[in-house]
């Protein structure tokens, strides 16, 4: 095995040409991430968490079987699980000699709304490999002699689906927004008998490149850019690290995607619907009113057309599910925000105060538009 120094950054450079060659992707950012991930898995140990890397579209026929095609020939061990059960799912990532890197297609038929609830084991495997402490219990054994075991969850995954991810995946992954090439967009056709041995051949040179830089990647805590910090900063840890590592120009260009990409599932409406609501509430509802009664508070929701509020699963927002989506935030005395009578135009009415939604406005909504909204009529 050659021991000749590998320079880190020209190998960057070639691991992002052989993805430019293949992948339309939508952005500068995503080209950075993708390559700094792929790079990332043959590191995966010297970090405490890994991202997932979501290729998501609105439509079929974005590429994004094809990026995770290109992935898989660059990337440590790659494991396609499309097929795959939850079981074998947990018993590969176990083995931590030959722990895979999953690669899963076609996602949204596992989280899809008819088939979420019947693969809780699955997103529960997702969400705690993660981290490198995570694990998942499973019962083993025969009848009463079955004995709870920790299987180790921590593994590199990447996904691609249509449409969105669940709420908990979501914020663990880099998401790639995937869309259909335009017509001035070019890219090769991928041949996998000619082209499957150059990315193995890149794959081998990152894996050689991992082993001279193991030691100064090692538990290392990059610096972050300024204002990414909790979870993004988790997600992003790991290729920032490998970003210095390497080298040249892509510490610099890592630090802009990384701000660019988060910013972009910040601004996300799928993101969480429950800071929609929070953020609509105190952008579009109360400007200038102190308290709003239910029944205008829902007018004026299912009334705008650029929000979800008129069509959640093919009916408007009801006062219902308006109650049971708020109840899940709290007020600054830490009880669940609910509705209560209020004193509006002389009568009385349900509705909600502003004093009780404030603090779930500051801990968990983005900074307010710069400029105002007119109030509304209430």
């Amino acid at each position: 095995m050659s021991t000749e120094p590998i320079d880190g950054a020209a190998l960057l450079d070639q691991v992002e040409a052989f993805h430019r060659r293949f992948n339309a992707f939508p952005t500068e950012a995503a080209y950075v991430a993708v390559a700094l991930w792929d790079a990332h898995t043959h590191l995966l140990d010297c970090f405490d968490s890994t991202p997932r890397l979501a290729f998501l579209s609105p439509e079929p026929g974005s590429g994004k079987t094809r990026a995770l095609e290109v992935c898989s020939t660059l990337v440590r061990r790659p494991m396609h699980a499309v097929n795959a059960s939850p079981a074998a799912l947990f018993r590969a990532v176990a083995d931590t000699d030959g722990r895979p890197v999953v690669l899963f297609d076609e996602i949204d038929t596992v989280f899809g709304p008819k088939t979420a609830k019947d693969n809780e084991d699955l997103r529960g495997l997702l969400n705690a490999g993660h981290r490198r402490s995570g694990v998942s219990y499973r019962c083993v054994g025969d009848g009463n002699t079955q004995t709870v075991v920790a299987f180790p969850a921590y593994s590199a995954v990447a996904l691609a689906g249509l449409g969105g991810l669940p709420d908990t995946i979501m914020a663990r992954s880099i998401v790639i927004r995937m869309r259909r090439r335009a017509r001035n967009e070019r890219v090769e056709p991928y041949r996998h008998r000619i082209h499957e041995p150059q990315g193995h051949a890149l794959r081998d040179r990152l894996a050689l490149w991992a082993d001279q830089v193991r030691e100064r990647v090692d538990g290392v805590f990059p610096e972050m850019p300024e204002g990414i910090t909790d979870r993004p900063a988790d997600v992003w840890e790991p290729l920032l690290a490998v970003a210095d590592a390497a080298g040249g120009a892509w510490p610099e260009r890592a630090r802009a995607a990384c701000v660019e990409l988060v910013n972009a599932v910040a601004d996300d409406d799928r993101a969480s619907l429950g800071v929609r609501l929070l953020t609509d509430l105190r952008d579009v509802i109360f400007p200038g009113e102190t308290a709003v009664s239910s029944v205008e508070i829902l007018h004026l929701l299912n009334a705008m057309e650029e929000a979800p509020w008129g069509d959640l699963d093919g009916r408007a927002l009801t006062p219902r599910a308006l109650s049971k989506m708020l109840r899940e935030y709290v007020t600054a005395a830490g009880k669940p925000i609910a509705p209560r009578p209020l004193r509006i135009g002389g009568q009385v009415v349900k509705g909600y105060h502003r004093d009780d939604l404030t603090d779930a406005w500051n801990r968990y909504c983005p900074p307010p538009p710069e400029t105002s909204v007119t109030p509304v009529t209430t």
